[in-house]
């Protein structure tokens, strides 16, 4: 669309044009009168810098209204910003415009976490990851026994989700042994427990292994403290340790009342505090509400720094239930469970899914496992203060369920689009970018 359309589409841009050429007007006129005293009387002066500060006003005025109206086209789809390189000059002048895209802040553990973590590095480079180490089990539970370090698990599948290095590298990031003592264990573990005997600790054990594999983004573990997760039921008994929540659960009949961390006095990172007080959106999962979600917010530092964020507050709810952990929970239970562990304020935004899944076979493989899509009570949750943003979340697989990444990226950034960088006009080159990428996506 050529200049001279967009004038004629009621976005006011005529009008604030004009406003803007007279008060670069007036502003000329008394800096004129103000240098060469034309009329020689010191009372005029009084009189030209009331001029001045009127036709800076002006000009503020009307070139606010004026990036507000651009901003409006863009987002009507009026003004088409084409990202192919070929447009732009180069895609080196893209990457660096990823470089100042919207701060997020995800904040979680296991697979949930990695996968939308490949979902948002296409929009932006300014991610964190903040990730639970309080997994005892699998891999990652034996490495962190033998050699006291803090799991790796959750934090290799994070960094191989923010990885840009050839398929082949994350295929080997991922490789599992499959003889030998090392049968079950991960390459990627085993390369992050190395790398941390040549580091000074843990964080900058990641920092390092994120440089190798060239990630977007940042990946903090949210303590350096070697935290143990334990558990609370409803019939009083005590579980110590994340791996064996569920399975006592189970075999007791009871669900999980409170979760706690040992030793109690566990401090989240600085650079963790830091990342949430900066962020333009904080997102809690997706992920296994008390083991990959809760286990951050029961930090100390963490759920103080959620609450004093001026960032949109976001939970990804589960697609299904759990056995042990989250049995007959709906969407509301996955709230109230978070807001009784951890004072974060208010959420602004919640995620649901309502797509059922339609392969008979998956389904009855998963009921029979007593795992069962998560139930939307609508009708409780709409007392609740915030946006329930309910649909099609999932991603069709012959073999799980799993939420789709390029759905919930799309969608989170819309809203951080609307929330955040619309009314910050210091920030339009961001808006643009961003309104252009998900035009794209959209077509």
């Amino acid at each position: 669309m050529k200049i001279k359309d967009w004038m004629n589409m009621g976005y006011g841009i005529k009008r604030w044009f004009g406003l803007g050429i007279v008060g670069l007007s007036v502003i000329i006129f008394a800096l004129i009168e103000l240098i060469f005293q034309r009329y020689g009387k010191s009372a005029y002066n009084f009189y030209y810098i009331y001029l001045l500060i009127l036709g800076v006003s002006v000009l503020y005025v009307s070139i606010a209204e004026l990036i507000k109206s651009f901003m409006t086209l863009a987002k009507d789809g009026l003004i088409d910003f084409n990202m192919d390189s070929r447009e732009i000059g180069s895609l080196i002048h893209e990457k660096k415009l990823l470089v100042q895209g919207p701060k997020v802040v995800i904040i979680g553990g296991g697979t949930g976490l990695s996968t939308i973590l490949k979902g948002l590095k296409n929009y932006t480079n300014n991610i964190t990851a903040v990730v639970t180490v309080a997994d005892d089990g699998g891999g990652s539970g034996i490495l962190r026994e033998d050699l006291g370090i803090l799991p790796p698990g959750d934090i290799r599948n994070c960094l191989v989700a923010l990885a840009n290095t050839e398929p082949l590298m994350e295929e080997l990031m991922q490789y599992r042994f499959k003889d030998g003592s090392l049968k079950g264990q991960s390459f990627g573990n085993l390369f992050l427990a190395a790398m941390n005997g040549v580091s000074d600790n843990f964080e900058d054990a990641v920092q390092n292994m994120a440089n190798v594999l060239a990630i977007t983004g940042k990946v903090l573990p949210v303590t350096l403290d070697n935290v143990k997760i334990n558990a609370i039921l409803d019939n009083g008994q005590l579980v110590v340790g994340e791996s064996h929540i569920p399975e006592v659960s189970i075999s007791e009949g009871a669900k999980i009342r409170k979760l706690y961390v040992t030793p109690e006095n566990a401090q989240c990172l600085p650079d963790v505090r830091e990342e949430i007080l900066n962020a333009d959106a904080i997102i809690l999962g997706p992920g296994s509400l008390y083991t990959s979600v809760i286990p951050n917010l029961i930090i100390k530092g963490v759920p103080e720094a959620i609450k004093e964020s001026r960032a949109s507050k976001i939970y990804i709810c589960n697609v299904m239930t759990q056995p042990g952990e989250t049995d007959e929970f709906k969407v509301s239970d996955h709230i109230r469970a978070i807001y009784e562990h951890g004072d974060i304020g208010k959420l602004d935004y919640v995620f649901a899914n309502t797509m059922c899944i339609r392969n008979e076979h998956l389904r009855k493989k998963y009921h029979d496992m007593k795992q069962y899509e998560v139930i939307v009570d609508e009708e409780k949750l709409r007392y609740e203060d915030f946006e329930l943003i309910l649909g099609d979340f999932i991603k069709p697989r012959e073999t799980s369920v799993r939420h789709d990444a390029d759905k919930l990226s799309k969608r989170l950034m819309e809203i951080i689009l609307k929330e955040t960088l619309v009314n910050d006009k210091r920030r339009i080159l961001e808006y643009v970018v961003l309104s252009g990428k998900l035009k794209n996506k959209k077509n």
